[in-house]
């Protein structure tokens, strides 16, 4: 090799010039971006060897970097690949080594000489590493080193720096060029999922700003300037619209059920379309694509007439908790678009209509809740939600880089593509939560700055002084931490600073807290820590453990994946004796009774009624469980007095949704009710003493005392022009 350290080095078709940073095929440049070629430059570097993560973020993000990097990272393998043509299934030049790393295995030639391991320049040559070692298990606690609080934020880093970096390598919208954006609806409140008819003419949308489970009614607006008018009048929770060949009629699918209906864009009656059926599209005026439960909640997409005959399986997640609620064919109907769940949103996947492969994730590497082609299918779009914030973005079909459409302080949701590909509508909002109280003196705002989290709702301690909530503080991009209010001074403090959590459990004396963290490509994480930081967090799980919460004993209750099922499952403090405690599968882990003698579970679908799943009490020191009611969200009053039940979410119609709070007697967990549990309003309504609160997902105090999330949203409909 010349002093210069100057060099092209020849795999299959390919040449990597060091001079020129460049990656030829048969003497033409490919399309790829530098960072992916400074990854592939190190890979090659040290062919035959195993690259660990770490090592490549040493080379490549450098030593100082405290960011995660693993969806950066994951995106450059990616593209890589793309650029290549590797197939990951059957490398020919980049080999995946699970928990070890990658490996370049194609024979490299060098001047003319076949080397197994070859430096592209002196700068390289100067830093040569070992191969890396297989990775270990994570051990239960963190290493004490000296500076364990810095070491502790570094780990924690919001998992959206991930996607800051990902987005980095990633083309941005030109800030010279801004988008001129046509205002649609001019809504006081929201209007969300957007979808136009086949001639442009007519958008349908939900008047309401949930766009998935919405308990809203579907409004229709004829373009450009007509009123929009409502069409259904079903309370029932729905999602994805679309309308037919003929654009004569608009489906959507009940939750309930995972059944379609059908209303006229004129309005009147809904009609059951095709039971089992969600998401459902026209391919023609006969053929349909839509999802589909297999069992329990395992979805997925299939193809058939609107008779049901000529039934076809497209593609189904590999585990059988995966759900793919929506799918976009592409307008050759030769591809398809697929956003699904698990129970998590993954990045959008493209797969042959023929079924025959599970095809390859596309897009950005976030939360994909929404796609659509262009009339040509030269382009794909997706609504996707990463740092923080939902944004669009465009990939040219089939192997193009992601491009970041819309950006600011807007987030954008849904996509309707117009007939001539020119513009989109989409959903644009502003949205902000605060924690609000209720007590003896009314409704108050607790928390007038940041973003609270309503995944979880507000706890209060056992003697109602103080309550704990998941706040970003600065910007929806700030890390979700655990926040403290002292309800008598009215100070508030977050209590593990830049520690993001995405579920977390107080234990009753509040000494400590459980909680689970997210790290970028990787599974979720387990931790526990002392409420007044005395010692660093210890991790106690690495392999997808969530819903944490304290039990009996001193034991940690979490939800377990175990192949293609989740299930009930215990450990110690120190992540010692895991077992599973619940012989049969479950959906969720909803929480622990105050007094730690119950575990609320949610279950799969019943037998007797397969598009429903239900809620029950386990009684975790032995005896037969109890009915509680069908997916409704349940809580106690710190003292345990009172038991609180949500038996409606939020809509326009009722905007804070409904919660019965019913009296327990001394001694009981429990309220007196039906064996069979509650089944409805009415139900609750009939047990002496019952209470109905007009707020939904409330953090009980004592007495009439309770704590909620209460959002601030304003979206409406805007049309936005596509550059070509």
């Amino acid at each position: 090799m010349g002093g210069n350290g100057e060099r092209r080095l020849r795999f299959g078709d390919y040449e990597l010039d060091s001079r020129s940073g460049k990656l030829l095929r048969d003497g033409r440049p490919v399309k790829i971006q530098p960072q992916p070629l400074r990854v592939l430059a190190v890979l090659v570097e040290h062919r035959g060897e195993i690259i660990s993560r770490e090592q490549l973020r040493e080379r490549i993000w450098g030593e100082a970097t405290f960011v995660e990097f693993d969806q950066g990272l994951n995106y450059c393998i990616r593209q890589i690949r793309v650029a290549l043509h590797d197939d990951v299934s059957k490398p020919a030049y980049i080999e995946t080594l699970p928990k070890q790393g990658y490996r370049f295995i194609a024979p490299i030639v060098a001047n003319g000489q076949t080397s197994d391991s070859v430096f592209l320049s002196a700068e390289s040559k100067a830093d040569p590493r070992p191969p890396a070692s297989p990775v270990a298990p994570v051990p239960p606690t963190l290493p004490k080193r000296p500076h364990w609080k810095i070491l502790v934020t570094v780990t924690f880093v919001l998992a959206l720096s991930a996607a800051g970096i990902a987005v980095g390598v990633m083309r941005r919208p030109d800030a010279n060029r801004p988008l001129k954006y046509t205002q649609i609806t001019s809504f006081t409140d929201a209007a969300v999922a957007p979808v136009l008819s086949p001639d442009g003419r007519m958008v349908a949308f939900f008047r309401s700003d949930r766009a998935f489970f919405s308990a809203d009614q579907i409004y229709v607006k004829l373009l450009p300037d007509g009123e929009p008018v409502q069409v259904t009048h079903d309370p029932r929770l729905k999602y994805n619209l679309a309308f037919s060949p003929g654009g004569s009629q608009i489906a959507y699918t009940v939750m309930d059920t995972w059944d379609t209906y059908t209303v006229s864009p004129l309005g009147g009656d809904s009609k059951l379309f095709l039971p089992n059926a969600s998401g459902l599209s026209w391919l023609d005026e006969h053929r349909l694509l839509f999802s589909e439960i297999k069992t329990g909640i395992h979805m997925g997409i299939v193809t058939a007439r609107d008779d049901r005959s000529e039934h076809r399986e497209i593609y189904f997640p590999a585990e059988e908790r995966g759900m793919a609620h929506y799918s976009y064919p592409s307008p050759d109907t030769k591809w398809v678009l697929v956003a699904e769940m698990d129970p998590q949103w993954h990045p959008c996947r493209l797969i042959p209509f023929s079924g025959d492969s599970p095809g390859r994730l596309v897009g950005p590497p976030g939360a994909c809740t929404s796609a659509a082609w262009s009339p040509d299918g030269a382009w794909m779009y997706f609504g996707v939600a990463m740092g923080g914030k939902r944004h669009l973005w465009r990939q040219r079909f089939p192997d193009g880089q992601p491009e970041q459409i819309t950006a600011g302080p807007t987030e954008e949701d849904g996509l309707a593509v117009a007939p001539d590909g020119r513009s989109l509508i989409t959903s644009v909002s502003t949205q902000q939560n605060a924690i609000w109280i209720h007590d003896a003196g009314g409704d108050r705002a607790l928390s007038t700055e940041g973003y609270a989290d309503d995944a979880r709702p507000p706890w209060f301690s056992s003697d109602g002084k103080r309550l704990y909530y998941l706040l970003r503080h600065g910007s929806p991009e700030s890390p979700n931490e655990l926040w403290r209010a002292d309800l008598n001074s009215g100070s508030s403090e977050a209590v593990m600073p830049g520690v993001s959590m995405r579920e977390y459990d107080i234990s009753s004396d509040e000494t400590e807290v459980v909680f689970t963290t997210q790290p970028a490509g990787q599974a979720s994480q387990l931790w526990i820590a002392s409420l007044n930081r005395s010692a660093p967090p210890r991790m106690i799980g690495a392999t997808g453990e969530v819903q944490p919460h304290f039990g009996p004993d001193g034991q940690v209750l979490f939800r377990l994946a175990d192949g293609n099922a989740f299930y009930l499952a215990k450990m110690g403090h120190d992540g010692s004796g895991r077992a599973k405690i619940f012989p049969s599968p479950i959906l969720d882990l909803h929480g622990v009774s105050p007094d730690g003698r119950f575990a609320i579970l949610g279950l799969p679908y019943r037998p007797d009624n397969p598009s429903r799943g239900h809620d029950i009490a386990f009684p975790l020191e032995g005896g037969p469980t109890r009915n509680l009611c069908d997916g409704c969200p349940i809580s106690w009053s710190p003292d345990g007095k009172y038991l609180c039940l949500g038996v409606a979410p939020p809509s326009q119609a009722n905007p804070a949704g409904q919660t019965l709070v019913i009296p327990v007697s001394p001694g009981e967990t429990f309220p007196r009710w039906p064996a069979q549990g509650i089944q409805s309003l009415t139900d609750g309504l009939a047990i002496p003493g019952t209470r109905v609160v007009n707020q939904s997902n409330i953090g009980p105090g004592l007495g009439s005392t309770y704590a909620y999330v209460k959002p601030t949203v304003h979206a409406n409909l805007f049309r936005i022009p596509l550059r070509q």
